[in-house]
């Protein structure tokens, strides 16, 4: 490439902290055969503008443009001789006087590294910024180079002993605890950058994309942690928190229909009878619990077809440990709301398995108690998954019928309706609203033990849940349900619920406008 004509170069702007590594990465680029490279170009506009003292102060400004617009047009945007040119950046010589083209033309990236340790990945930074890489880049000879700046030999002593990138320890050294506050002070700038790296890398194992979500739109969520909202990458726990040391925990889904928190009363009242059997203490009151409930949804604008994860935990602990004994800082509450429609299709019905996996007796854990602890029902739910069936129907420890691994279920026989006894199922809240709608429309209903060879030869079959609503069931184990399709009896429900989702709930209130 030497040779040709001036003209208009690529210009690629790395932006760090003072550093050896960017130093070291501006060696890597220089061994290119198509890049030029420009060692704090912006130094001469630093020291003029703030007036800063550095030893070699008059020589550089002796030598380099202090005029930075001047600098930024002719010198980093000016014309080249070869395809790309590279600028080693200072963050603190970005001053507010620059023009705005700096940060507009070229390409951008950032040197970010924990405060624990640093990972590089060039051949990734390469890809990030579309150019190809070259073997080149891992070498180069020790001493000091044509590119590096007057201020060489004050800085870049160790950086002249290299030649090429070491690899990285597996290990950091032990952290001072002198800087633990600054460790504390100084971490969330780092988690907000890195949220925003291009790359998803990881010290576990090789670059992966960041999944697809169900519903794009929860991307960008505020949720509520203890007494505080927060956005979904920063929305965590303690891991001392006893939700993570043994799914120590309460829960309620409630769904949003037309402004309105349907059942919001009856689901706040499980979830302190669920507090109370648990014996949580400090526990946030129900007018504290219903205001993080409204401010979480007014903040993001959730005023329909959404639902919420609404979980009290028994709080941090002081140190880990079982006991609740170790529970001195109170409970911890989290307000999960997301735009979720319903998750089983309702329209046309779903398949259900049965699963091994039996629904705990009330003698182990109570099912009234509408705790964290699902580990029962997400191995049913792994069974479902296994036979691509939507939910796994549970059985008793006697082989009745007592719920899905998420829901409530229903038969329609011969006109008459019969659900499981709440023995060993939760007593859901939507089944309640179900079963009082049966009523409501002059229908049979039977709460009763029933046997899975009942629901097999049922003429309907129904599942009940918040998350779910009426889910219409077409096939368990392979036998078709009815004539496989959804019953005139299941869609008389689904249409009584559906009026009774539109009039009712809890208003949220009305945002003011500020």
């Amino acid at each position: 490439m030497e040779g040709q004509e001036q003209g208009e170069v690529e210009v690629i702007h790395s932006w760090s902290a003072p550093r050896s590594l960017s130093t070291s990465l501006m060696y890597s680029f220089a061994q290119r055969d198509d890049m030029e490279v420009l060692d704090e170009p912006l130094y001469g506009s630093y020291l003029k503008v703030t007036g800063a003292e550095r030893p070699y102060r008059d020589e550089l400004l002796s030598k380099m443009d202090s005029d930075g617009n001047k600098v930024v047009k002719d010198v980093i945007f000016g014309a080249g001789m070869k395809k790309y040119r590279y600028c080693k950046h200072m963050a603190k010589q970005r001053l507010p006087n620059l023009s705005n083209e700096l940060m507009k033309k070229g390409k951008h990236f950032i040197l970010i590294r924990n405060p624990l340790n640093i990972l590089a990945t060039l051949q990734g930074l390469c890809e990030d910024l579309g150019i190809p890489f070259q073997m080149a880049m891992l070498k180069w000879e020790s001493g000091p180079k044509p590119v590096d700046g007057i201020w060489a030999p004050w800085w870049y002593k160790n950086v002249h002993k290299s030649t090429g990138f070491k690899v990285p320890q597996s290990y950091c050294s032990p952290f001072p605890l002198a800087l633990y506050d600054l460790l504390e002070q100084s971490l969330p700038f780092y988690n907000m950058l890195r949220h925003h790296r291009k790359r998803t890398t990881s010290s576990l194992g090789p670059s992966v994309p960041p999944p697809a979500l169900p519903v794009p739109a929860n991307e960008k969520l505020l949720v509520w942690v203890g007494d505080e909202l927060l956005p979904r990458e920063s929305a965590k726990v303690s891991v001392l928190d006893s939700v993570v040391q043994g799914g120590d925990a309460a829960w309620e889904g409630l769904r949003i229909y037309k402004g309105k928190i349907f059942k919001l009363n009856e689901h706040l009242d499980r979830l302190f009878d669920s507090a109370k059997a648990l014996a949580f203490n400090n526990v946030p009151t129900r007018e504290e619990i219903q205001e993080a409930i409204f401010k979480t949804l007014i903040a993001n604008g959730m005023f329909d077809n959404a639902h919420i994860r609404l979980t009290l935990t028994r709080g941090k602990k002081v140190t880990s440990g079982m006991s609740p004994a170790f529970n001195l800082y109170g409970c911890t509450l989290i307000v999960l709301a997301e735009w979720k429609p319903p998750v089983y299709d309702n329209s046309q019905g779903i398949t259900l398995v049965t699963a091994t996996t039996r629904r705990n007796s009330p003698n182990s854990i109570d099912s009234k108690i509408h705790h964290n602890n699902l580990i029962n029902n997400i191995l049913a739910k792994i069974e479902g998954n296994f036979a691509k069936a939507d939910d796994a129907i549970m059985l008793d420890k006697d082989g009745f019928v007592s719920e899905t691994n998420a829901t409530n279920i229903f038969l329609v026989k011969k006109g008459q309706i019969s659900t499981p006894h709440a023995d060993y199922c939760l007593p859901g809240i939507t089944r309640a609203t179900v079963m009082d709608l049966v009523i409501h429309e002059n229908l049979v209903l039977n709460e009763r033990r029933i046997s899975l060879s009942e629901f097999h030869s049922a003429d309907e079959v129904w599942t009940t849940g918040t998350m779910g609503e009426l889910s219409p069931v077409t096939m368990i184990d392979g036998r078709v349900i009815g004539n496989g399709e959804v019953g005139p009896i299941t869609r008389r429900i689904q249409n009584a619920y559906k009026v009774l989702t539109d009039s009712s709930g809890i208003p949220i209130p009305k945002p003011v406008e500020v």
